[in-house]
């Protein structure tokens, strides 16, 4: 039996993932940072009222920081859509939820569910480090085309819009889930993380008030990361202009993806200068119409004027701030949601068995963390209270 002993790396986890700093804990707990920082370096040990105090601050249960990881889980890179604002902090926070929503897959593959195997094609992409080199970007952009159809062509898709791509992801082997929009500058991630030998990549986005095509898009996007970049390099060693040349490759692909030259262009041609008809274009091809300019502007379907033009219209309709037909677009249910609610229909689990599987897994958190983290509806890990019953029915 394992010895219950303080972790302190667990005390860290949970700090950082709650998004504070060590200043923050220590005023709201009254504990010095530096004797924080000794507890999470392992170098001291805090009493029970102490830990008992930090847990409730952090709301994490006290036993959490009593367990080894079973999963050892890591990650290496996690691409931002906004890197460049979003506050350290809040990126460490939701790069671990992504990596506990990770360990809780591995979890139930184990011991559950047939998730689908990840099914990507070999890709070659040369990439390009610098906007100076017009060759080579042109070079790098035939190229990402090239790898948006033969990843369509892999997966079936055709050439037509599609009409589900979260579904698509996650049929694919690739987890989709969301986060809350409290999340400080932070619109989209995705990231690759190792679990007991195995790399899982998934992808968050921001659920909050954003269109069907914005999201799409940001879907997109964040599979152009994991199809064109690399992912054992931290992103802190690379300038701020290559980060934007691999934002900008992630574009085309999601552009390139969604919008396949050859059909997007047929339907394009037929009015390329009235806006009126790409925002009636944006029902068949679920994308944004400032999406669909500037994929009509890259495949010269309008000319660099029109496209200016085009886009000063835009602006004066006041389509930047949203688009006349815009609402709030929601993920579907997920992989995690379609697997729990199996689980239950099936009388396998429970909400209660499924808390106490994850926490023989190592995954102690409170049922409102696990359905944040993974996406699940409100309340399908919520717990009836059943009364013990100290009276029987007279046998007739």
């Amino acid at each position: 039996m394992e010895r219950r002993e303080f972790r302190g790396e667990r005390l860290k986890y949970a700090r950082i993932f709650r998004g504070k700093s060590l200043t923050e804990l220590a005023n709201e707990s009254g504990i010095s940072k530096q004797l924080i920082s000794q507890y999470e370096n392992g170098d001291s040990r805090p009493s029970h009222e102490r830990l008992f105090t930090i847990s409730e601050i952090l709301h994490f249960p006290y036993d959490f920081f009593m367990q080894s990881d079973l999963y050892s889980a890591h990650t290496e890179v996690t691409y931002f859509r906004s890197l460049m604002s979003a506050k350290r902090m809040e990126r460490a926070a939701q790069s671990y939820r992504l990596e506990i929503a990770v360990e809780i897959y591995k979890a139930l593959q184990d011991e559950y569910i047939d998730f689908e195997p990840l099914r990507i094609p070999p890709i070659e992409f040369s990439g390009v480090d610098s906007e100076t080199d017009e060759a080579a970007m042109a070079k790098a952009a035939d190229e990402i085309e090239q790898i948006a159809n033969k990843l369509r062509e892999y997966w079936k898709l055709g050439d037509g819009p599609i009409e589900n791509l979260q579904f698509v992801l996650e049929s694919n082997g690739i987890i989709v889930t969301g986060f809350p929009t409290a999340a400080d500058g932070i619109d989209a991630f995705s990231q690759r993380t190792y679990v007991s030998d195995h790399d899982v990549y998934a992808i968050a986005v921001d659920q909050g008030d954003k269109p069907e095509g914005r999201i799409r898009f940001d879907l997109a996007h964040e599979l152009g990361h994991i199809l064109l970049h690399p992912w054992s390099e931290s992103l802190d060693m690379i300038t701020k202009e290559e980060f934007k040349i691999r934002e900008k490759q992630a574009n085309l692909f999601a552009s390139a993806f969604l919008l396949p030259a050859d059909s997007f262009r047929k339907d394009a041609q037929a009015y390329p200068t009235d806006l009126k008809y790409y925002l009636w274009l944006k029902k068949k091809w679920h994308v944004s119409v400032a999406a669909m300019l500037y994929r009509a502007h890259q495949l010269h379907i309008i000319t660099d004027n029109q496209f200016s033009y085009l886009m000063r219209q835009y602006s004066k309709n006041g389509w930047r701030k949203g688009e006349p037909d815009d609402s709030p677009f929601l993920l579907n249910d997920n992989v995690f949601q379609g697997a729990i609610d199996m689980l239950f229909e099936e009388h396998i689990l429970t909400p209660v068995t499924f808390m106490h599987f994850l926490k023989s897994r190592s995954i102690d958190l409170f049922p409102d963390d696990v359905e944040e983290i993974l996406h699940l509806r409100k309340g399908t890990l919520d717990v009836e209270e059943t009364k013990p019953r100290i009276v029987r029915l007279k046998l007739l």
